[in-house]
């Protein structure tokens, strides 16, 4: 299945009254429009992203792979339709969010993919709490024409998810010159039935300086930096190669694992994920998993760092201590730093390896294994990554 994300994200902001789109102000050290962008990257149901700019803007932000930059239109609609025109022949469902909504959850993106294929349309929405009141005139002149049953209101969210056919003709209704709010109604006047995904009431969309307002008090980071510990250990067998920190280094025996059996990484990667609360290796890249099979683990320890980064953390600085009788790595010290600095989006100075042996003292000591102990200390916000 194949997954593309559409973030529109052309809108001028005028109701936020700022010099530049809203997309582009920042919230707890990264754009709305990062934010937005970030939550679709990390999903790993998402195979690739389309974003909507207002024409002629040039972004400063570099996303990761896979996420291409189309010019907008003067409608949302427009927009939308022009990015509809960049998404694969073969994408099987296409998701629309908005780029003022930067705090949607991977639950909600994952709930709107699955009621798209079960439906074909669906919408994240959430009920109404207050009773709802049909007003007509405005001002002073303003009464209440009729009260509304709440249970039957809701209020849309974003994404909205559809199969690809559904979005075409919703796509080809709107550039027929019906004019509509969202692609979902856009869906309906095509003649299909939108399902409700239940939405996130943290799923808010920054229209005014008071919701930015909010967003940025929601998004302050607490005070201080988080350590997180890690550790690995693997059997030596011939035949295998040894790599360590993404460096194979010459051995006549290497570590035996699912994936490269990268103990180095594989203790980094406990020790980040453990200082953010976010798990370990065997919980994100299992061994029961096929894509990880013989895969290098450096791919790993980035996805990591991008996990913590939806958090707001990123690493400050790493220490490991490799436990191994022979060979020696001394000579490939400066490689494997280099190699962890460069996944872990810091300088090499913020990575210290060390290497030592343990003086005959049990498997590793007789040559039979190989560990690793690692320690990560995570700061928060966007100023760190780079040393302190």
């Amino acid at each position: 299945m194949h997954v593309t994300a559409i973030i529109a994200a052309a809108g001028e902001g005028r109701r936020l009254g700022a010099a530049v789109p809203k997309q582009l102000l920042d919230i707890g050290g990264r754009s709305i429009l990062e934010r937005s962008v970030t939550a679709f990257t990390g999903h790993d149901r998402v195979d690739d992203i389309i974003v909507v700019v207002p024409p002629g803007l040039t972004l400063t932000e570099s996303f990761a792979g896979g996420v291409r930059i189309v010019a907008g239109g003067p409608r949302r609609q427009d927009s939308v339709a022009n990015a509809f025109d960049s998404v694969s022949p073969g994408s099987d469902v296409v998701l629309v969010h908005d780029a003022a909504r930067p705090f949607v959850s991977a639950d909600l993106i994952s709930r709107a993919i699955d009621a798209a294929l079960a439906h074909g349309a669906a919408i994240a929405a959430i009920p109404a709490r207050d009773t709802v009141k049909r007003v007509e005139g405005s001002g002073d002149d303003a009464v209440i024409s009729e009260t509304i049953p709440r249970e039957a209101i809701y209020l849309a969210q974003t994404p909205q998810a559809f199969r690809r056919d559904v979005l075409s003709a919703a796509v080809a209704i709107g550039r027929s010159g019906v004019e509509a709010t969202d692609e979902a109604m856009l869906a309906e006047r095509a003649g299909h039935r939108v399902h409700v995904v239940e939405g996130d009431p943290a799923n808010v969309k920054i229209t005014t300086p008071g919701d930015l307002d909010a967003a940025r008090r929601a998004s302050a980071p607490p005070a201080g930096a988080r350590i997180g510990t890690g550790y690995d250990l693997h059997r030596l067998i011939e035949g295998r190669p040894l790599i360590l920190g993404g460096v194979t280094v010459p051995s006549e025996k290497g570590a035996t694992g699912h994936s490269d059996a990268d103990v180095v990484c594989h203790a980094v990667i406990d020790a980040v994920l453990g200082a953010a609360c976010e798990g370990n290796v065997g919980q994100h890249y299992p061994d029961t998993d096929p894509r990880w099979k013989g895969a290098s683990s450096i791919p790993m320890l980035r996805d990591s760092v991008h996990r913590i980064g939806r958090r707001g953390l990123k690493v400050a600085n790493v220490d490991v201590t490799v436990l191994l009788e022979r060979p020696k790595i001394a000579p490939y010290l400066d490689d494997i730093r280099s190699q962890l600095a460069s996944a872990l989006d810091v300088s090499i100075d913020c990575v210290s390896v060390k290497g030592k042996t343990n003086e005959g003292v049990d498997a590793v000591g007789r040559g039979e294994a190989i560990a690793a102990h690692a320690v990560a200390l995570l700061c928060w916000g966007a100023s760190v990554g780079r040393g302190l």
